[in-house]
């Protein structure tokens, strides 16, 4: 058994493998929409910045609840031995148990804005985290459509393989006929038949290809592989110059205005001048109205016990006022510190709109090469599909050898997968800058 035999065996082993993984349920059919919406209710990662955005709105809450009265309440009991104040103000020897209630309230009345901006800053936190979570589930989406498309290409590519394998069987045939008949040497057949066993390996690779991409989708899902699907092929829309080609700078004006990296960077700015207000309220006075009452009860005074209640409680209220005069410099070390925090947020605002610029150039200018190579392709295919009929014409009639057949057929499928590839490339470069523009992710 030759070489190229036992790779095909090995490859359809592993190919097996792969179509017994999933379960022997009836499978079903996902479009891209049906992806993205599972990954987007069980992928791990979101999961965990919804998390962090619920905590954020958390933080936030509490920041509002601050401007609200505190109110405590204390309840003690106590036993005395000996010597103890009675309720007539003199002392005598005696065993007591007395129990006192406390309640004290406190509102805050002036803060120096401090309790305001903080629950500025709060929102502003909350809101970078949305946006962190619209960024995840965005870059999610991005990645399920590489995946799906990938699928369809290999769909493509199997294709590719069946048609050329079909070809080279039937000229398999035609060939043994002619060795048969004395018109062709039988290494012209087994010169076929070579290449007929190189395209079962195409094809097997191929196949074992798209199983590999199942697989990546599946994961992205946090889908097991015991539960698979298999994707619809939609009606792909038709290969031309996109609007987002126009140019790259205005898919860039429009992108700064919407995309969540840029509104995250903005709002933790925001967040960070308001941390600076909120250090600067440290120079203010802080004003604040409490209250209290108390009462106790002794069960050795003669008194019964609501005479006690009645003479034994207190209460009042006032207002309280705290003047900084000097801390030791820490709160203007606390503002210059926050803000150096917002030069830093600035620089971060910055940075991520460079970011963004060079990513939407670097989409733009791939999409623009997909397409000239989607261009260049459908012609090379045009060209190679007329070459290789003119080889299998002279094939026919003993006018070229088995190898030159061979290599204008080799030539078509590589211009064939070279087509399909670049047909994806581009739908895929074009679908990243009408995401950038704001259009959602579909097929």
């Amino acid at each position: 058994m030759n070489k190229i035999n036992m790779k095909i065996i090995k490859l359809v082993i592993i190919a097996v493998i792969f179509a017994a993984a999933p379960s022997l349920k009836a499978q079903q059919n996902w479009n891209l929409q049906q992806c993205i919406d599972y990954a987007l209710e069980n992928n791990i990662q979101v999961k965990q910045q919804q998390i962090n955005a619920d905590y954020y709105a958390n933080e936030f809450k509490q920041a509002k609840n601050n401007r609200l009265p505190s109110l405590s309440s204390s309840l003690s009991n106590s036993f005395s031995y000996g010597r103890s104040l009675q309720s007539d103000g003199t002392y005598d020897n005696f065993n007591s148990n007395a129990t006192q209630l406390g309640l004290n309230a406190s509102i805050p009345l002036w803060r120096g804005f401090q309790i305001g901006n903080s629950v500025q800053r709060a929102n502003f936190s909350m809101q970078a985290r949305l946006q962190d979570l619209q960024k995840a589930k965005d870059d999610l989406k991005l990645n399920i459509a590489a995946a799906y498309l990938e699928i369809l290409l290999d769909d493509e590519l199997i294709q590719v393989a069946r048609d050329q394998m079909a070809v080279t069987t039937q000229q398999v045939e035609r060939t043994k006929q002619l060795v048969d008949a004395g018109s062709l040497a039988k290494g012209s057949l087994l010169e076929i038949e070579a290449q007929l066993a190189n395209e079962e390996l195409n094809l097997v690779q191929a196949e074992n290809s798209q199983q590999l991409a199942y697989l990546n989708l599946y994961q992205m899902l946090e889908l097991s592989a015991t539960e698979s699907f298999k994707v619809e092929k939609p009606l792909l829309p038709v290969v031309s110059a996109n609007n987002s080609l126009i140019n790259s700078m205005e898919v860039f004006r429009n992108a700064v205005n919407f995309r969540p990296e840029v509104k995250s960077a903005e709002f933790d700015l925001q967040a960070s001048q308001k941390s600076v207000s909120i250090a600067k309220g440290q120079f203010y006075p802080s004003l604040s109205l409490g209250g209290s009452y108390s009462n106790w009860y002794n069960n050795k005074y003669a008194l019964d016990f609501n005479d006690q209640i009645k003479n034994n409680e207190s209460y009042g209220f006032g207002l309280s006022m705290n003047i900084p005069i000097f801390s030791k410099l820490q709160v203007r070390t606390d503002v210059n510190n926050a803000k150096l925090e917002v030069l830093t947020k600035e620089l971060d605002v910055q940075a991520v709109k460079n970011n963004l610029r060079k990513e939407i150039e670097q989409a733009y200018t791939n999409a623009v090469a997909a397409l000239k190579k989607y261009m260049a392709s459908n012609k090379a295919v045009e060209s190679m599909q007329e070459a290789f009929r003119y080889t299998e014409e002279k094939f026919n009639v003993g006018m070229v050898t088995s190898v030159e057949y061979n290599q204008a057929k080799n030539n078509l499928t590589k211009a064939q997968s070279d087509l399909a590839q670049a047909k994806y490339d581009y739908i895929f470069r074009t679908k990243i800058l009408d995401f950038y523009n704001g259009i959602p992710i579909s097929l």
